[in-house]
């Protein structure tokens, strides 16, 4: 039997060297990867030529590669990469997106690629910051909950390996704890740390470990979403309803002049 191949999609000629960003991902940049556990996460943007953003023929927006075949799950040792065009990784910053927010805020240890370009992507991470992103992160930490619970209706994936260690899918409770403490820094500061600050990174690794009760990390979300909630609709939050649309694509326009060499 043939091994199958990896996952490949999207033109790696055009992704790879008009790379501008790109970081660490998933566990290792929030700090809470466990040693033989967990696999390898990136994430970047890239800047399309400028036939495929101003012509009539349309191409893939985003450039993928995983070292495991389609539809087997990710473990320890493979990688997940994700490369997004400009202006599709700005329309997923501007919403909010959890992950994408990632590459912004990223330490300087967890870089892959980082250009002058990406230099000043980093340093508009503010402008992405708004009430919206705080809404994301709430509907990414309820949508994990829920399958923490085993409420979720969707087809989510099963790992009944932690099911049959802990009772329950412990990963998913991790994530779900994590976003509640990054919603409530992004809607109490306006910023976002990475990796978590030292408590809640030691919290999460402990609920990742199987050492607290499910219904007691159940309950510490909820409270945490009921924080962020109330800082909302009490409207104590320094950001503002939506990101700087204005600021972001003014520097667009002017990003991809310059790297496409237009005067």
């Amino acid at each position: 039997m043939s091994e199958q191949p990896n996952v490949d999609y999207g033109d790696r000629g055009v992704a790879l060297p008009n790379e501008i960003l790109r970081s660490v991902v998933g566990s290792g940049v929030h700090g809470i990867a466990i040693e033989g556990t967990d696999d390898h996460d990136e994430m970047g943007v890239y800047i399309e030529p400028p036939e495929w953003v101003l012509g009539v023929e349309r191409h893939r927006e985003d450039y993928i590669w995983r070292t495991q075949p389609e539809g087997v799950r990710s473990g320890h040792g493979d990688t997940d990469l994700v490369l997004y065009s400009l202006r599709k990784y700005l329309r997923l910053a501007i919403k909010g997106n959890p992950t994408v927010m990632l590459p912004l805020f990223a330490p300087e240890e967890s870089l892959v690629v980082v250009t002058p370009l990406g230099e000043e992507l980093r340093s508009l991470r503010t402008a992405f910051m708004s009430r919206l992103a705080v809404e994301r992160f709430l509907g990414y930490m309820r949508s994990q909950h829920e399958r923490m619970l085993g409420q979720s209706k969707r087809n989510v994936p099963n790992r009944p390996e932690l099911i049959e260690k802990y009772g329950w899918d412990v990963k998913y409770g991790s994530h779900a704890l994590r976003l509640a403490y990054q919603g409530f820094e992004i809607a109490s500061t306006g910023s976002l740390s990475l990796p978590l600050p030292d408590r809640e990174r030691a919290r999460v690794l402990a609920v990742k470990r199987g050492e607290v009760d499910r219904d007691e990390v159940s309950a510490e979300i909820s409270r945490m979403e009921d924080a962020v909630r109330t800082l909302l609709d009490q409207d104590r939050s320094p950001l503002p309803h939506t990101a700087d649309l204005d600021r972001i694509s003014a520097w667009a326009i002017d990003t991809q002049r310059r790297h496409w060499q237009w005067t």
